[in-house]
């Protein structure tokens, strides 16, 4: 059974700089939620934060209404798993030796394969259509290939919340619209999801929740359709946007950059 993940009002400050500031954010079971924002907005400060990696300046995480400082790490990587922004490897495992490191929150160090590892890797494996390629390894994949790889490895842990940050970085259109498609599936199926992403038009069309980041504050929390306006994109982007509605009856967007801005980066000589 999934459980909701929950920050309240959170702060991280580095190297005296304040990274994050006040932030709150729920991530409910059957719900995929956008972080999104411009670089350098907060948005793997806030995941990492959810996880358990960096401990907030103020505020807190509950994991199913337990203060996650209270939880041994060993329990938050049974109950959670957090994909990074890099996932490369450097040892030419095959995938289904990679799915089968995520078992390895549920035994130890050197204790044999259970039947019950056994059934939780070949449903990631399933789940992520990963089994005509099982047997190959990791370096002779695309990059969407080795991105299902690693979200596989996430879910042979059987976590009740996934956070991935930009798990489609680098990816091709394709790619990218079959990992959140797969995101969404997973939400549908009862995870509580989160993804960090710069892709917006994708977001209308996958998530259930959006929380929009601006220089490290919260400054848009609802469903996709009430904080993807044009206005609130303009001051958070500095971009123009014209919502259209396609032949299936979604919303797409249609991003130009703000006169005030292009005039301004002009006036820089920065297309000199």
């Amino acid at each position: 059974m999934s459980a909701d993940l929950i920050a309240r009002d959170v702060s991280v400050t580095r190297g005296g700089r304040t990274i994050l500031s006040s932030a709150s954010i729920a991530i409910a079971p059957y719900g995929l939620t956008a972080l999104i924002g411009p670089n350098g907005s907060g948005k793997s400060t806030l995941l990492r934060v959810l996880a358990g990696l960096w401990k907030p300046a103020t505020g807190g995480v509950t994991l199913g209404g337990t203060a996650i400082t209270r939880l041994r790490r060993r329990e938050i990587a049974q109950r959670l798993a957090f994909l990074p922004q890099d996932t490369r490897c450097d040892f030419a495992f095959t995938v289904e030796e990679m799915v089968a490191m995520g078992r390895h929150p549920h035994r130890g160090r050197f204790d044999r394969e259970r039947d019950d590892d056994r059934r939780a890797i070949e449903a990631a494996i399933d789940i992520c259509d990963l089994r005509h390629l099982r047997l190959r390894t990791i370096e002779r994949l695309s990059g969407g290939e080795r991105q299902r790889v690693a979200i596989a490895r996430c879910l042979a842990s059987e976590p009740e919340v996934i956070l991935l940050d930009e798990p489609t970085a680098h990816l091709d259109l394709e790619h990218a619209l079959s990992i959140l498609a797969l995101c969404r599936t997973l939400a549908d199926a009862g995870r509580a999801i989160a993804i960090a992403t710069h892709d917006l038009a994708a977001i209308a069309r996958f998530a259930t929740h959006v929380l929009l980041l601006s220089h490290g504050r919260v400054v848009g929390d609802g469903a996709p359709d009430a904080v993807l306006v044009p206005a609130t994109l303009r001051g958070v982007f500095a971009v123009e946007t014209e919502i259209v509605t396609t032949a299936d009856g979604r919303q797409a967007f249609i991003f130009s950059q703000s006169t005030r801005t292009s005039g301004a980066a002009l006036r820089q000589g920065l297309y000199e």
